[in-house]
């Protein structure tokens, strides 16, 4: 009942993973990214305790695949599981156990990989792949270009109800991190609109952080 996409951008550094569900909130419980260390995803029944140790396994050093190996060894359900990872010199990997719901199945590229299950058939995670290597632009823009041909492709096998994206730099807080928890409407749709909202703004909510007296205006009434 989802399909995601995690990634690294080789030019910046910055990590990524974009989910969509027909279950409510998923990127609560399913994607994981770390500045300077990789990206996660712990999904179909999801043990959202993985997501942190495949990241922690990665900060030790771990490549994604010793990362995704050893969350999947170290879980009493690894059949139920379906687990991926990016690292930080762009290696993937992808664990699906065999009580993976429905229709799954999982693809890898260039910095990135993909991975679902309910799907509404097995090139979902191929085309997603695809999309995010032709896609240009800042990472958050070929993780919505990668969600949108999933849906595309057919997505779930159902109605989605909730998406989500995740993206890290070089702080320890997110980069961007935009919902659709729950919704009747689209919700990567949702999660597009909202990058082209926060997109142009990012950088300066980094500034703010780091130096306000550099930060530019607010836009906000009553702000000068």
């Amino acid at each position: 009942m989802t399909f995601s996409i995690v990634a690294r951008c080789a030019e910046t550094g910055q990590f990524g993973v974009a989910i969509s569900s027909s279950s409510p909130a998923v990127a609560a419980r399913c994607a994981f990214a770390r500045a300077g260390v990789g990206a996660a995803a712990s999904q179909n029944v999801t043990n959202p305790a993985l997501g942190p140790f495949m990241l922690d396994r990665l900060a030790e050093g771990m490549t994604a695949e010793a990362a995704v190996t050893l969350a999947a060894e170290k879980d009493a359900f690894p059949d139920y599981r379906q687990l991926l990872a990016v690292d930080v010199n762009g290696g993937t990997h992808i664990h699906s156990g065999g009580n993976a719901l429905g229709i799954w199945t999982a693809a890898e590229g260039t910095d990135c990989a993909a991975g679902g299950n309910l799907l509404a058939n097995d090139g979902v995670p191929a085309a997603m792949v695809a999309a995010f290597e032709a896609a240009p632009g800042a990472l958050g823009d070929r993780l919505i270009a990668a969600m949108q041909a999933g849906l595309a492709a057919g997505g779930e096998a159902g109605p989605v109800h909730s998406a989500g994206m995740l993206v890290v730099d070089k702080q320890a807080w997110p980069y961007a991190e935009l919902r659709a928890d729950w919704t009747e409407d689209c919700p990567v749709a949702a999660i597009a609109a909202a990058w082209e909202v926060y997109k142009p703004q990012a950088d300066a909510y980094v500034t703010r952080a780091l130096n306000p007296t550099d930060a530019p205006s607010y836009g906000v009434p009553g702000d000068e």
